[in-house]
């Protein structure tokens, strides 16, 4: 690919003319910024102010009228809530799941401009492209300003393997900086090739001339969704999940005329129903978009073309503590993000068209082609392996066609609002970074077409979410001073409930050990401890699912360590909701199947045993050794009693529930028993690399070689 001397030219003339008049739209952003955050002092959020229960909402719901309802619990519709408590308006809200249950919980993590979309402003002289991004990049600055314990800068590497990119690349993310203007998070810079090495030392060696890097903002989307709606609540809203809107109401207006008024709603956990009265209805459903519309006019033509995005967990040894990287041109011309997170790496994402389901689910196809474009940029001594993959999960993200153009197939490059004749407001598209913005220009239109009376103007610019009041950077230090938890729990802690995390630890049990005195973990990998299921049901979690999904990211970034925390978390919640037996197993059900079916454990499973075995004689004699050293009377077969005798054998301590687990990840045909054909199975998935760390496969092969083995997992797959 060449660079052509114009193309070099729009990128110094477009940076020029940005920077023009860059000096004027500062000035007035940040004074619209300083007149928000004293609008927004007046409505702030005390620290220590008490959430109403989820009973007291309900009746609410029931008992009063509201200006404004919003469907749709995602970033958007608490976003919109936010901005509509905020001004004085009386807000509820209904979702049919659990805040941030969908696409707000499974984005890329980043909250960014869009370098992409620069680019195509660029290339194509394209004034809307290039305003989406000022916005974006804007409103990526405010939302590390109001939760900065969530949200951070972030530094993401663009290697360059060809000469003439340099220059190219860097006019590029220089121009990206400018227009970011005084809201630029840090300078962008390039390095030599032995720095960018020494910085992301997996990164491929061969033909690399230099890195460029650039900063963009990094969060925990599905708690950035919560710390919204816990504001929302705090302010005064009544938002609810698990409360699934299931009919508009209308009434006439007066003039013969059908108006929204309302909507029906059901009680998911009760199958209560009842309806909700408002003088306006708005419609954040995302994905869901067309369900709404057509719910209030079942003539409407469709608007929402959605798009499924899979991203893959990796372990963290994949990539640098504190450096992503982009691949800006795959095979096949889409973005690849590789970026560390939660102590684990994440990379994706695709883009393909989907329908829409409640259970969106990847596909074995999509994890090969992001395995595929991440061995392209990492070194050949980094052995890219399917076995690897701890999680894998889509999000199906909303696009739309604007309804208000007469061109109705083009999709919107931002969010569009639509007022439908019956006074419908749906808000659609756009992303994670301008949720803030959307909810602002939402509550306009609402207040224009439905004639509602705001206390005050928008004030969201500013305005502090629910943790961020008093939360400093070194706020995890009195933790560990104040309550002896263990430094890394207590930096996880304040870096997702901000100066809510007292709160949390004033929940945790004692350890029983010298050290940490609190906080028992929900598995040995991760910093998630008891103490948070807790807290989450206090934030309304309903399920376990809510709490590995969203209250934690452990299905997120390990489904076998979720999976395992599974039986704890069951535990803790019954005490707390007061389950019983059934409701218990109920639970346990479902949360398998949505690791299962939503969080790539089915894939794994599949890919495993179709798995081709192709030995030597000399292979398999070895493994056939192997597997007759476990299955020591000759059955045929390996039991838990097996694995009892030998772990007894060699004095090592495991658990029954930890004989299950060892025996359940070869049991292919789930008999409670391991064939010899079932273990040549799981050889060959270890061999080729679609399964890595077997705890059986190092028990036969240690038990072999009469040597004491150790069975703690070292990592994992899915």
């Amino acid at each position: 690919m060449r660079v052509k001397g114009q193309t070099v030219k729009r990128l110094i003339y477009t940076g020029l003319a940005a920077g023009g008049g860059l000096y004027l739209a500062s000035f007035f952003s940040q004074r619209k910024r300083a007149i928000g955050t004293v609008l927004a002092e007046e409505q702030q959020v005390l620290p220590n102010q008490v959430l109403p229960t989820r009973e007291e909402i309900h009746r609410s719901l029931q008992t009063e009228e509201f200006d404004v309802l919003v469907v749709g619990g995602g970033a958007t519709g608490c976003g919109v809530a936010l901005d509509a408590v905020s001004r004085g308006l009386k807000t509820s809200l209904v979702e049919k799941f659990d805040f941030s249950s969908g696409t707000s919980s499974r984005s890329t993590k980043l909250i960014h401009g869009g370098v992409r979309y620069l680019q195509k402003a660029v290339f194509n002289l394209d004034y809307e492209q290039y305003r989406m991004v000022k916005e974006a990049l804007k409103e990526r600055s405010n939302l590390i300003d109001i939760a900065p314990h969530l949200a951070y800068p972030f530094p993401i590497m663009l290697p360059v393997y060809k000469w003439w990119q340099v220059p190219y690349f860097w006019a590029g993310i220089k121009m990206y900086d400018l227009v970011a203007g005084r809201e630029n998070l840090k300078p962008s810079y390039y390095l030599s090739k032995k720095k960018a090495l020494e910085l992301f030392p997996m990164l491929k060696k061969d033909k690399l001339v230099g890195a460029l890097v650039y900063y963009d903002g990094q969060h925990d989307d599905a708690r950035m969704n919560i710390a919204i709606a816990m504001t929302a609540i705090k302010m005064g809203g009544s938002l609810t999940n698990h409360v699934e809107c299931v009919k508009i109401l209308k009434k006439d207006d007066g003039n013969g005329n059908q108006v929204v008024c309302g909507a029906r709603v059901k009680d998911v956990e009760t199958g209560k129903e009842w309806d909700i009265k408002a003088k306006c209805v708005i419609n954040a459903t995302g994905p869901y978009t067309d369900a709404i519309r057509t719910m209030a006019d079942p003539n409407k033509k469709k608007i929402c073309q959605p798009s499924s995005g899979v991203h893959i967990v990796l372990p963290d040894y994949y990539s640098p503590e504190s450096m992503g990287l982009l691949d800006p041109a795959t095979s096949d011309g889409r973005v690849i993000f590789f970026l560390p997170w939660q102590k684990v790496t994440l990379a994706g994402t695709t883009d393909s068209p989907c329908d829409v389901t409640d259970y969106p689910q990847p596909t074995e196809k999509e994890i090969q082609f992001i395995l595929n474009e991440v061995r392209n940029y990492l070194n050949p001594d980094v052995e890219v392996r399917r076995g690897d993959v701890l999680s894998a999960w889509s999000g199906m993200r909303p696009l739309v066609a604007d309804p208000n153009k007469s061109d109705t197939q083009s999709i919107a490059r931002n969010h569009i609002i639509e007022v439908t004749a019956d006074k419908l407001i749906t808000i659609a598209g756009g992303k994670w970074t301008t949720y803030r913005h959307m909810a602002e220009e939402t509550i306009d239109k609402a207040v224009e077409v439905c004639n509602l009376k705001p206390v005050r103007d928008c004030c969201t610019t500013g305005l502090l979410l629910d943790g961020a009041h008093s939360w400093s950077p070194t706020k995890f230090i009195r933790l560990v001073q104040d309550f002896g938890l263990e430094n890394e729990v207590a930096q996880h802690l304040s870096n997702t409930y901000g100066d809510r995390a007292y709160k949390v630890a004033k929940l945790a049990n004692l350890t029983g050990k010298r050290w940490p005195i609190v906080g028992q973990r929900l598995h040995d990998e991760f910093p998630y401890i008891e103490a948070e299921v807790r807290y989450a049901c206090r934030e309304y979690a309903l399920s376990a699912i809510d709490v590995i999904g969203r209250r934690t990211r452990l299905s997120f970034c390990n489904v076998l360590a979720a999976d395992e925390s599974l039986p704890r978390i069951i535990e803790i919640m019954s005490l707390e909701l007061g389950w019983n037996k059934t409701r218990q197993k109920e639970e346990l059900e479902k949360a398998r199947r949505f690791l299962r079916r939503e969080m790539g454990l089915d894939i794994k499973k599949a890919s495993e045993s179709i798995a081709p075995i192709n030995f030597s004689k000399d292979e398999i004699n070895m493994y056939v050794k192997r597997f007759k050293s476990l299955d020591s009377d000759n059955k045929g077969y390996i039991t838990i009693n097996d694995l009892r005798r030998y772990f007894k054998k060699i004095g090592e301590k495991v658990t029954e529930d930890q004989l299950h687990e060892i025996l359940n990840e070869v049991d292919l045909n789930r008999n409670a028993q391991v064939d010899l054909g079932e273990f040549l199975q799981l050889m060959s998935a270890i061999k080729t690399g679609v399964l890595s760390n077997s705890r059986l496969a190092m028990a036969s092969e240690l038990a072999s070689e009469a040597e004491k083995i150790p069975v703690e997992r070292s990592g994992g797959g899915v």
